[in-house]
């Protein structure tokens, strides 16, 4: 194993309390097991309660908001230097882009000496004009007020250093990539539960004849849902017996669906939504392809799930992406937007079915040697001792 450290404070700061639950979980823990004093910072959110009861470290509510809200970010700006002062933290490490932009110029303020921001995915990235100009500023200055800035992609880093985002000396990608690696005993075929593979089939009034198109995440237009959607009602004429199933919320704040996409969501009986759930395991066993043509990632852990299950991967070719997903090797890649080049991918995956499984076992075998999530822990853990040292 590895000795533990010694009374040293590590502060993890997320925007909302969902990204501690579903980003980063038991990441907090296994840095308290292994001697650091753990306090964990976002806004208020019900999954609040649970985070504390898994990490079993303390949490202090600082309101941060994921839109731009200037007087609000202003107050959250003092909270964290007040928190800062009175903690007197070893290490200090941010993610998501409004708790990054806080958290480090916090930190700096305060003179915390090692500033650590996770990049795991740039809004930036899709924007234009007088937003895209924003962003990349809010990046820059989040990243000149951290010492250590770790993309959780190697394609990311690629994209950050192009983009002159980041002195290339602050860069460093933790392992082969991915913010908290993922659970591969739970994403295991072998050990699902019947009863709620019953429950999943059920929902999905589900069919052996049927062949389903599998998507999870958010319904948001980054996602690619409009292409999908799109794609997907043409392919429908010729593909009788095909079912796309959406699981996940729409918004209605942050980058909503247009209303003609959201109404085709709805009237369209060959469309299964499904509303967010824990157990997206069990769709992934039922389905037939994942369908993943997301306009921007990190490191995508529902790449990974959908690899650990087993489950053929096509998706956009992607920052992110295109670090789990080789071409013809462990999925399939189409141009990020394309619809008709995304139709085809998946017309060819389900014409060459044997070749479309090599390409998933093949999946399955790198995540399970490369993405364990143990082995992120130990690889974060050990780079914070470097540090430290």
């Amino acid at each position: 194993m590895f000795d533990p450290v010694i009374n040293k404070k590590l502060v993890r700061i997320t925007t909302v309390p969902m990204a501690l639950r579903y980003l980063l979980p038991g990441q907090m823990r296994f840095m308290k097991n292994n001697g650091f004093d753990v306090l964990m910072i976002s806004a208020d959110g019900k999954e609040r309660a649970e985070v504390i009861k898994n990490e079993d470290c303390r949490h202090i509510v600082v309101p941060m908001t994921r839109r731009i809200t200037p007087l609000q970010d202003l107050y959250c700006l003092f909270q964290l230097i007040r928190i800062f002062r009175q903690e007197r933290p070893d290490i200090v490490h941010t993610h998501t882009p409004k708790a990054g932009l806080l958290g480090m110029l916090a930190a700096r303020f305060c003179k915390v000496k090692i500033r650590i921001h996770t990049i795991a995915g740039l809004p930036m990235m899709v924007e234009k004009g007088f937003k895209y100009h924003l962003l990349k500023f809010i990046e820059k200055l989040t990243a000149a007020s951290a010492n250590h800035v770790w993309p959780n992609s190697n394609s990311l880093l690629k994209y950050i250093y192009s983009h002159h985002l980041a002195d290339p000396k602050k860069l460093k990608v933790i392992g082969k990539g991915s913010t908290n690696g993922i659970d591969i005993y739970h994403f295991d075929r072998s050990g699902l539960n019947n009863k709620l593979i019953k429950d999943a089939q059920k929902a999905l009034h589900y069919s052996s004849v049927n062949q389903y198109l599998l998507f999870i995440g958010r319904l948001v237009t980054d996602k690619g849902i409009v292409e999908l959607v799109n794609a997907f009602r043409t392919m429908q004429q010729t593909y009788h017996l095909l079912r796309l199933i959406l699981v996940g919320n729409f918004e209605d704040t942050l980058d909503p669906l247009p209303a003609a996409t959201i109404m085709e969501i709805e009237s369209n009986p060959a469309i299964i939504h499904i509303n967010w759930t824990d157990d997206v395991e069990y769709y992934m066993f039922l389905a037939d392809l994942f369908i993943f043509p997301s306009h921007r990632e990190g490191f995508p852990n529902v790449l990974l799930q959908a690899g650990a299950m087993g489950l053929p991967v096509i998706c956009s070719r992607i920052a992110g992406n295109v670090d789990i997903v080789t071409e013809n090797e462990t999925g399939s890649l189409f141009d990020c937007g394309n619809e008709q080049q995304m139709r085809s991918v998946i017309e060819r995956a389900i014409a060459e079915p044997q070749l479309t499984k090599d390409r998933a076992v093949r999946l399955r075998q790198l995540v399970i040697s490369e993405f364990r999530r143990e082995n992120t822990w130990k690889k974060l853990f050990e780079a914070y001792k470097a540090l430290l040292n």
